[in-house]
């Protein structure tokens, strides 16, 4: 295996030389730098990362701060790792998933601390969240997917929600659904101020003000018997409701096993529209589902993407990002039929 020493040689220079090019602590001239990388093709020399970090105090690792959410990881999550992954490695960076739960913001110090990554990106973001408040009191680099209530200096990525679910609202009251339901993730990441939760409750409740509609909500932890729960409250409560629009993927399951034990067919007596959903989730379902699709792959690239410009000196100013949610009309939505469970129909 050649070593620096071989492509000092190679190149006829000291193997400070060598150093200096590959880490850039100290200017050397273009004519003797590309004879040094001229001499690392030929070898087929491969510097080591973690020593290239410690001669330049840079690692070229960053983490993303994705803790575990409440309702675990699955495709739609995952997706925002892999293409963050792949926009840091075609920038020269390695990405690390940094997954644990953060319940103490000196973790979070120790982390920035250590010199293991040379900046971080910040998921499941809150509107008030002590990450971000940690990170700008001590001037870590770091972007955001998702924002939180303060964005002031701050690059970030994130779903325009407000605009998601009016899209969505107006898709169905153009199939004719006057009663509506949102069914949302748990109360505790409401109260917590999780982003997502709170402006698509927020979204729903004033596009529900709209003439001619009338809108119900609940809030539903993560899995498929509190789906199945939920949504027999909701049409106990309002037993108008034809058309249901969630965010809560793992609770799919159960809303459509409640609406099967009612001899009711999906799109024909009821329908389903996800937000912030992914294309692969919905078609795994029967019918495939109607979905608000989350640019998550987009969003991962430029969640890291923003993170390296910062890294590299690159742009004067924090870029900040909204994007929408694409409604794919699948096999879950339909016009507004006779609901057979309401009165008077």
């Amino acid at each position: 295996m050649p070593t620096m020493l071989d492509v000092a040689k190679r190149a006829g220079v000291a193997v400070s030389t060598v150093s200096y090019a590959l880490n850039g602590t100290r200017p050397i001239s273009e004519e003797t730098r590309q004879r040094i990388f001229v001499a690392m093709e030929e070898l087929g020399y491969r510097p080591h990362a973690l020593a290239r970090g410690l001669a330049s105090k840079r690692s070229r690792i960053i983490a993303l701060l994705f803790p575990a959410p409440e309702r675990g990881f699955g495709i739609t999550e995952l997706e925002f790792v892999t293409s963050g992954a792949d926009a840091a490695r075609e920038n020269g960076y390695h990405l690390v998933l940094w997954s644990s739960e953060m319940h103490d913001p000196d973790e979070l110090r120790q982390l920035t601390q250590q010199g293991l990554a040379d900046g971080v990106v910040v998921m499941e973001v809150h509107l008030n969240d002590e990450r971000i408040n940690l990170l700008r009191e001590i001037g870590f680099p770091f972007s955001m997917i998702g924002r939180c209530a303060d964005t002031t200096g701050i690059g970030y990525v994130d779903i325009d929600f407000e605009q998601t679910v009016q899209e969505v609202v107006s898709y169905l009251s153009g199939l004719g659904h006057t009663h509506i339901a949102f069914l949302n993730q748990s109360q505790s990441a409401f109260d917590a101020g999780y982003g997502p939760v709170v402006r698509t409750h927020t979204g729903f409740e004033q596009v529900m003000q709209a003439p001619g509609l009338k809108g119900i909500t609940r809030f539903c932890r993560a899995a498929p018997r509190a789906g199945y729960e939920a949504f027999n409250e909701l049409l106990a409560e309002c037993p108008n409701l034809t058309a249901l629009v969630t965010m809560n993927e793992r609770a799919i399951p159960g809303v459509m096993q409640a609406i099967a034990d009612r001899d009711w067919c999906i799109p024909d007596d009821f329908s389903l529209v996800v937000i912030a959903s992914s294309a692969r989730m919905a078609e795994m379902m029967m019918p495939p589902l109607t979905t608000a699709d989350a640019p998550t792959a987009e969003m991962g690239r430029l969640g890291a993407e923003l993170l390296i410009q910062q890294l590299e000196g690159q742009g004067q100013s924090a870029l900040q990002v909204l994007l929408p949610c694409r409604l794919v009309v699948r096999g879950s939505s339909g016009p507004r039929r006779r609901n057979p469970g309401a009165p008077g129909q």
